[in-house]
């Protein structure tokens, strides 16, 4: 939607960034439950196949439903962004069905045989599988280094000519380790590279990597986004509009990546809330941090927010809040941890994260189990480790059950 002045607020912008007409004047985004759509006239048909919106041909290929959740995102991504000629920066959103779709999007629409992709040691166990096992056997190379040390990019990058792609997951899963977004991108953009950034953890609410420059960024809308964890989904988004609309488009409708009306109608009802959630999942977060950190039960915490974390600089420097993840380790182990997890009697015992309610997880058991222990050590991911989503709820009654659980 175009309006006569600038919105102000990243509220304003989930809200309104979408195009409100439809057919019956519906005040919310329909659900178009079709897998595909009627033609006025052979002509309308050859007019919509040659055109650059496919939402309306075949559910495979867009849907109204995908198309206002898309606007949305790229709307936040590109809230308050200008180009360097002054103008408002434009972004290209193509909804997946799960974050693992719209990742293999952006691996196979800009890697080939031949190519190699440089990304970091600490990564979700999926992104980490699929480059190391996936790709792999498609002859693309992955180069695994810390990204914190941008002499050791630089070096790296000279020595390796096919790097094509230098992919960026900050905050890092599960550790929470940040990369400095702005510093590798000028570095990769030397040597003519492309950048993806992960922002999932973040959500355009606290993080804008097309500030600094990258190529695309990414989400697993199951995470806060939609924040009710009631869909699976999936977002790449990029300033190459006509790569977007050609390319990427193209590798996705291929691959059968498309989501669906459902659960794209889920995901908009959720950004609406982005920015109240975040706030309320923010300040809990460095409560629980600050707890965690203090009580002797607790040998290890990993949180951005909190001034002894290596990458607490970085955290301050990209991100107006380090966020609503951590991780932690109890005194004891492994045995220790499983304990504390069995005693919990509110915080629920599950994977994923941004949902309304505290989730804990395991990271080497559950969303690492496919990566190998030697890895798992190098990352940092022991065998005691417990990741943690602060969720809505009264602090009070969080901490509580933490204190009770660590007794």
């Amino acid at each position: 939607m175009k309006h006569v002045f600038p919105l102000t607020g990243i509220s304003s912008v989930a809200l309104h960034s979408t195009r409100a007409e439809n057919a019956e004047y519906a005040h919310i985004t329909p659900i178009y439950a079709t897998s595909t759509f009627t033609f006025p006239s052979a002509e309308e048909g050859m007019e919509r196949f040659a055109g650059e919106d496919k939402s309306r041909i075949y559910g495979r290929w867009g849907n109204p439903t995908f198309t206002a959740a898309e606007e949305t995102i790229a709307a936040l991504e590109a809230f308050g962004i200008m180009n360097s000629n002054g103008t408002p920066l434009q972004l290209k959103a193509l909804l997946h069905a799960s974050g693992q779709a719209a990742m293999t999007t952006l691996f196979m629409s800009t890697l080939k045989a031949g190519d190699a992709v440089l990304s970091h040691y600490s990564l979700y166990g999926g992104t980490y599988e699929l480059l190391l096992k996936v790709l792999q056997n498609a002859g693309i190379e992955t180069i695994i280094a810390d990204l914190r040390d941008t002499t050791q990019v630089e070096d790296i990058i000279k020595k390796n000519p096919a790097i094509k792609l230098v992919h960026i997951e900050t905050p890092a899963n599960p550790t929470i380790q940040c990369i400095d977004i702005a510093a590798v991108t000028q570095i990769a953009k030397q040597y003519h590279k492309l950048v993806s950034v992960d922002n999932t953890f973040a959500t355009p609410y606290l993080q804008q990597p097309f500030k600094f420059g990258v190529d695309f960024v990414f989400h697993s809308t199951t995470k806060f986004l939609n924040g009710h964890g009631t869909a699976i989904g999936g977002v790449l988004i990029s300033k190459d509009i006509e790569f977007m609309q050609t390319n990427a488009w193209k590798w996705q409708v291929l691959l059968g990546g498309n989501s669906n009306p459902f659960d794209a109608f889920l995901l908009m009802n959720g950004l609406k809330t982005l920015e109240l959630r975040m706030d309320r999942h923010c300040s809990n977060a460095k409560a629980v941090a600050e707890f965690l950190d203090q009580h002797p039960a607790i040998e290890k915490v990993n949180y951005a927010g909190l001034s002894t974390h290596p990458d607490y600089a970085i955290a301050t420097k990209q991100m107006k809040h380090p966020g609503a993840l951590m991780s932690f380790e109890v005194n004891g182990g492994l045995e220790a941890g499983k304990q504390f997890i069995d005693k919990l009697q509110m915080c629920v015992r599950a994977i994923s994260l941004g949902t309304l309610d505290t989730l804990l997880s395991h990271p080497a058991s559950m969303s690492h189990r496919g990566v190998s222990k030697e890895e798992r050590l190098k990352f940092g991911i022991t065998d005691g480790l417990i990741r943690l989503s602060v969720g809505i709820e009264n602090i009070t009654d969080i901490l509580n059950d933490f204190e009770q659980a660590l007794s």
